[in-house]
């Protein structure tokens, strides 16, 4: 069979009505902000909502809220490609500690990690400017605005896409590579010929991810001064009696997100990407940098500089600063238990429940298992505040019983992450030979059998990887986990936002180191896992 051409049993099988059933549930549920927001908006009368959409600042916002998210797309490919391939086929010394610390600035809560740029790279009284002052420096460039929040959401959400192109790297089949090589291809040309093709639904899963986040992030634009939906919304949520108004820029918000899935269906190539050989116990072939090591750290170095070591040294002079004037809470170890609870849980379920809907996508591709898969995507282009402000009208009004409570935040997690989870397993399902799960059923072996024996083991790089997206992510969740989490459950992202509200920087600081902790440990288990 054609290596990019896809089955035609695949094609025109019919999927099991029980996917059909658990995926339209998940949809449905996905779906309930949607409704909330159609709710609200309803209030506000058709003028008003047309006088709100067609104002002029209504629409730079959409234009540079657009705009910066596809710039950071392409800054992250530009980062996480090369670093995927530097970390897996090279010898590159001490790849193992560079594979970690490169995926670590997902840990990082974003409006952490942009105190930290802002700190170092501010015009006037910046360490930086003071040690660039005898060389007659007064002033440096202003970070506000585009470079600023380019480069902050460039540096920690690249990972969503190291994650993704990781995994599709560790499912390629080595000998097509090896057979371009045979034909005369060098290193280079069999990348961009071969390799990269073959890595497009990695690509896709994480630049989707990337785009989505940079419209939904509100920390990084805040601080950085730019004008985004999201610090819109936020603005009219908080500050004015009509949220009808709120939940209508909410709509122009999903109307963007739908955009973005349709240009991401429509780019998505339906062919296969898989050989009619597995890639399961074949050696992955190893480059020899040679001199061009020394480059290849240099630029790991950068990286893992700006998106963790300047964070955590920020955090450190914050906890250093702080204990001279206060002492730290003792509930901190009881606020990253807690965090670490309701994260495990959250990836947990997302795995779960994005298992059936990316097997519809793949194995089932239809006007159904569309709709289905792209209604799970819907949640983590809007912002916490929406998704967290909608669950409690739903929770307030019509189940009391979860109103508050474990099961409703750990769902409010399953809304906003559960596309991580969905993205990462369907490009691994993609890369797997559909003739293997035939010829085990042709053997004798059930479906579940099947799915146990052959297929679990060839996409766990993928569905590992969707869990540890959802956890590092739900750990630093903060709107929603302010809104929803039981009383007294406090975690480590709303310890460093009380904090830092209350000017207790030691604190602050404390609860940021301790959420690096957690996510390293967490990070370092789940990659060894992994490989």
């Amino acid at each position: 069979m054609d290596l990019f051409k896809e089955s035609s049993s695949l094609r025109h099988s019919r999927p099991p009505w029980f996917l059909i059933a658990i995926g339209a549930v998940v949809a449905i549920a996905i779906s309930l902000p949607i409704f909330y927001l159609f709710l609200r908006a309803g209030g506000a009368g058709a003028d008003e909502v047309w006088k709100l959409l067609s104002r002029r600042k209504t629409l730079e916002v959409l234009r540079d809220s657009a705009g910066l998210a596809a710039l950071v797309t392409i800054c992250s490919a530009l980062i996480s490609v090369p670093l995927a391939f530097l970390t897996l086929r090279t010898d590159l010394p001490g790849r193992k500690f560079w594979a970690i610390a490169t995926t670590l600035p997902l840990a990082v809560p974003s409006y952490v990690g942009s105190f930290a740029l802002i700190a170092t790279f501010g015009t006037r009284g910046t360490w930086l400017q003071k040690l660039l002052e005898p060389l007659g420096v007064q002033e440096l460039p202003s970070i506000y605005g585009w470079p600023g929040a380019t480069l902050s959401l460039t540096l920690f959400t690249y990972p969503y896409l190291l994650i993704s192109v990781r995994s599709g790297l560790l499912l390629i089949d080595p000998s097509l590579e090896e057979a371009a090589r045979n034909l005369g291809h060098n290193a280079l040309s069999t990348f961009w010929r071969v390799t990269l093709p073959q890595l497009r639904p990695s690509l896709v899963a994480g630049g989707l991810l990337v785009a989505l986040y940079s419209l939904r992030d509100f920390g990084t634009p805040s601080l950085m001064r730019f004008d985004s939906f999201t610090r819109v919304i936020f603005t009219q949520y908080t500050s004015s009696f009509n949220r009808n108004s709120a939940a209508v820029l909410a709509l122009v918000l999903v109307a963007v997100v739908w955009f973005i899935l349709w240009l991401e269906y429509r780019a998505r190539n339906r062919a296969a990407y898989y050989s009619n050989s597995s890639a399961s116990g074949r050696p992955q072939p190893t480059v020899h940098l040679g001199l061009w090591k020394w480059p290849a750290l240099a630029f790991c170095s950068i990286v893992v500089a700006l998106g963790l070591v300047l964070p955590v040294a920020t955090a450190i002079i914050w906890l250093w600063r702080g204990l001279n004037a206060e002492s730290i809470s003792p509930k901190l170890l009881e606020a990253a238990f807690n965090s670490l609870l309701a994260s495990s849980l959250a990836a947990i379920a997302a795995t779960l429940f994005a298992l059936p809907v990316a097997i519809l996508g793949v194995r089932f591709p239809g006007k159904i298992s569309t709709l289905i898969e792209r209604c799970t995507y819907v949640g983590f282009g809007l912002p916490g505040i929406v998704v967290a402000l909608s669950l409690v009208f739903v929770g307030a009004r019509y189940l009391p019983m979860l109103y508050q409570t474990l099961p409703m935040l750990v769902f409010a997690y399953l809304v906003l992450f559960l596309p991580q989870s969905v993205g990462t397993i369907r490009s691994s399902l993609l890369q797997v030979n559909p003739q293997l799960e035939e010829s085990a059923r042709s053997l004798g072996r059930t479906p579940w059998q099947t799915w146990r024996e052959i297929t679990l083991p060839l996409v766990a790089p993928g569905v590992i990887g969707g869990s540890l997206l959802v956890f590092l992510t739900a750990i630093k969740e903060l709107p929603a986990t302010m809104l929803l989490s039981p009383i007294g459950f406090r975690t480590l992202a709303t310890e460093i936002w009380s904090a830092t509200e209350d000017v207790a920087f030691a604190d602050a600081a404390a609860a940021s180191l301790a959420l690096l902790v957690v996510s390293a440990g967490s990070t370092l288990v789940l990659l060894w896992r992994k490989e």
